[in-house]
């Protein structure tokens, strides 16, 4: 066999290699409801900074940047958004209830809720990228026109995982007062159900390996318990959530915070059967007074896919 057969076999091995082979394996850390007070806000740099010592490719925080009775001020805003674009690491928000939903309290400001959205949508969500210093693309729902206002709503991939951000917030999903939902929860809410359905479409298409959903509220995963006579404003994602996750052979991931109950676990059941269902698994984030980080590391071999290292948070112990 001559050098020049032997040197084009060479280059043909690594399109040979089986996907296994090809694997990726890759971290991210998980934030969120933070922070509420002053001593968080005096740490939560620092809690960024131990993130920065570790090799993640992202940091999602899942919502509530101030707490339920402090004032919705740009000022706030502005304040937390330097603090995110100083992480290390390309930092990915998905906005909460304290900072806009709730903003209509008196100890809040008075403000209009809707009026804070876009004003978060303006200053978190002003381009393409990431936050960060170091930064990466998104997707966002606003580049089609049909839900051009969701620049909130973001997806990006890596390796075979789809990361989806959704704009699903604490105090029942901005539904209102009434036994009606408001407006902005049923044009939202549409928004949200068509931007997961792409979401899945595209991971069983592409026969991805999982998909993590990021959202701020805890939607509830009592199914039996709901009660069918009271507002409920995450049904739409639940029941959406609830029948996608049986039809996807990949591992399906919820992030979200809102209770302040770190747990990993596996809540949802099957719609028909009221089975765990095995793919499914809910990771909720550090929240105030608690600080602290999650670790979730994907491995692309393993049949579970994800591992979980909660990292709670000591100031002052950060290298």
């Amino acid at each position: 066999m001559n050098i020049r057969r032997l040197l084009c076999m060479a280059l043909l091995l690594p399109t040979l290699l089986p996907m296994s082979a090809l694997a990726q394996n890759f971290s991210f850390a998980l934030i969120g409801d933070l922070p509420y007070n002053s001593y968080e806000r005096r740490n939560l740099p620092g809690l960024l900074e131990e993130i920065g010592q570790e090799k993640v490719e992202f940091v999602s925080h899942d919502g509530d940047i101030k707490s339920g009775d402090s004032v919705c001020s740009d000022e706030t805003l502005r304040d937390i958004l330097q603090v995110f674009q100083g992480s290390k690491h390309p930092f990915i928000y998905v906005p909460g209830d304290n900072e806009w939903t709730d903003c209509h309290r008196a100890n809040n400001g008075a403000y209009d809720p809707v009026e804070r959205l876009k004003r978060l949508r303006e200053l978190f969500f002003a381009d393409d990228m990431t936050l960060g210093q170091r930064r990466f693309a998104l997707e966002h729902q606003s580049q089609d026109p049909k839900f051009s206002a969701y620049r909130e709503n973001t997806r990006w991939q890596i390796g075979r995982v789809l990361f989806v951000g959704l704009n699903v917030p604490g105090s029942n999903n901005n539904w209102g007062k009434g036994a009606k939902p408001s407006p902005e929860h049923v044009a939202r809410d549409a928004a949200n159900r068509a931007w997961l359905a792409e979401a899945f479409a595209r991971a069983r298409e592409q026969k991805l390996l999982g998909l993590v959903i990021i959202i701020q509220a805890n939607p509830g995963f009592d199914s039996y318990k709901r009660d069918s006579t009271q507002p409920d404003g995450y049904s739409g994602f639940f029941n959406q959530l609830r029948d996608e996750t049986p039809a996807f052979s990949g591992q399906v991931l919820l992030v979200h915070g809102d209770t302040h109950t770190h747990r990993i676990d596996q809540p949802l059941r099957h719609p028909k059967t009221n089975e765990t269902l095995a793919n499914f698994t809910r990771v909720e984030t550090y929240g105030s007074p608690f600080m602290g980080w999650v670790k979730a590391m994907v491995d692309e071999r393993d049949p579970r896919l994800f591992r979980f290292e909660p990292h709670p948070y000591a100031p002052g112990a950060a290298p």
